[in-house]
């Protein structure tokens, strides 16, 4: 019986996880790289299995099992309606979590994927695999509709584009401060500032530089004073970010069409936010200082990614089309129902940071919130892009033999 419960029911299906979470953090790697993996969607396929024989072989309660199934329900309903397993995926995986040790498993996925990112970069210095540099126009100069910007040449070391190499050195922060907070010195976070400084001059990424100080400032301070650690003042200004970047980004999916027409109208007529409203003008301007993001929720003849194009459980057709917005990306391609369900889950998150009082947590996930407004490095088919999975699954079905710390 003593072997049976270490092996079977413990050894086994960690075993399961790790070998699932591997291939996961692999796919993810081989997708920064060059290189295009022919056989992606047959690995999708072996994870799944991998991790359904994982929840398969764990102990859930039974309002645990009801609410796997419901989730997975849901999650039936999005392969049927749009071809594709993704949320299934998603589901299977954060129900599989539990009884995996959080920070065990984040710190796991922080060195793997830090080996992969240095073997892609080591790769593309020596000149063996993989560009060092992409020349493009990247939006910089914009400021009317149709208006072309100036090609640059930036380092991708590669990565294929910048900001996928600031995206992972932001990715690869986010981790390493979860895990390794309680170890960080002041002079690490000086260090780590450094490295953000030589990563922005290498990408010229403004947006990753600005998300990376604030995680830096924010991380340190809660590493200096339990006073934020403790109040809920602290969750509650997280909570309250969640939902405005949701509520903007909602708001801009809503206005994108008239956005276009007020810098149609305003470009060809020479007449300034003619019109428009206060409310789309100002984000015309805000759109401008997004080098465009929203007015590219317009670009196809249907207008793909603004809210017209949304639907309860999406279509075939959302599957392909890709933008910059995160939040917009999340209901656009899985469908609103299943995007209500994944906010849904992210503010009982954010109430569990506050029971477990996980400081670092919140921080890296309201970093995160504000970085998906902008990028959809999060809302993406890789499960392995996105440790917010994790906490969720370790979180939401904890029980005495499962640790966070």
């Amino acid at each position: 019986m003593e072997f049976y419960n270490q092996v079977w029911k413990r050894k086994i299906p960690q075993l399961l996880f790790y070998i699932g979470l591997t291939i996961e953090l692999g796919i993810v790697i081989i997708d920064k790289s060059n290189y295009i993996n022919p056989i992606e969607s047959y690995l999708f396929r072996i994870t799944f299995v991998i991790f359904a024989l994982k929840l398969l072989l764990t102990k859930y309660s039974r309002k645990e099992w009801l609410l796997i199934v419901f989730m997975e329900i849901v999650a039936f309903i999005s392969y049927k309606v749009t071809g594709r397993n993704d949320v299934i995926r998603i589901v299977t995986f954060v129900a599989a979590c539990k009884g995996i040790q959080l920070k065990q498993m984040i710190k796991y996925a922080f060195y793997v994927t830090l080996l992969g990112c240095v073997a892609i970069v080591f790769l593309s210095v020596t000149g063996i695999y993989g560009k060092m540099s992409f020349t493009s126009d990247y939006g910089r100069g914009y400021e009317m509709l149709y208006q072309k910007g100036y090609e640059e040449t930036r380092y991708t070391l590669g990565m294929g584009h910048p900001n996928a190499l600031a995206a992972m050195f932001l990715m690869l922060l986010a981790m390493g401060i979860y895990a390794f907070s309680e170890k960080m010195s002041w002079y690490i976070y000086l260090f780590l500032m450094l490295l953000n400084i030589g990563i922005y001059g290498l990408t010229d990424s403004r947006t990753s530089m600005a998300i990376i100080t604030v995680l830096l400032l924010a991380s340190f301070i809660m590493s200096r004073s339990s006073f934020f650690r403790e109040k809920k003042a602290a969750y509650i200004c997280g909570l309250l970010v969640f939902v405005l970047c949701v509520g903007f980004s909602v708001d801009a999916a809503a206005n994108a069409p008239k956005v276009r027409k007020a810098e149609y109208r305003e470009t060809y007529l020479s007449k300034r936010g003619h019109g428009a409203t206060a409310h789309v003008a100002a984000l015309m301007r805000i759109d401008q200082k997004l080098n465009g993001r929203i007015l590219a929720l317009t670009d196809s003849e249907d207008n793909k990614g603004s809210i017209e194009s949304w639907s309860l459980f999406s279509a075939p057709e959302n599957m392909e089309f890709y933008f910059d917005m995160g939040w917009v990306k999340l209901f656009y391609r899985y469908g609103i129902i299943p995007g209500i369900l994944y906010c849904a889950a992210n503010i009982l998150l954010i109430w569990n940071f506050y029971k477990k009082r996980d400081a670092f947590g919140l921080v890296i996930f309201t970093i995160l919130t504000i970085y998906t407004v902008v990028e959809a490095h999060l809302i993406s088919v890789y499960i392995g892009r996105n440790f917010i999975l994790m906490m969720m699954g370790s979180y939401f079905l904890q029980d005495r033999e499962n640790e966070i710390a």
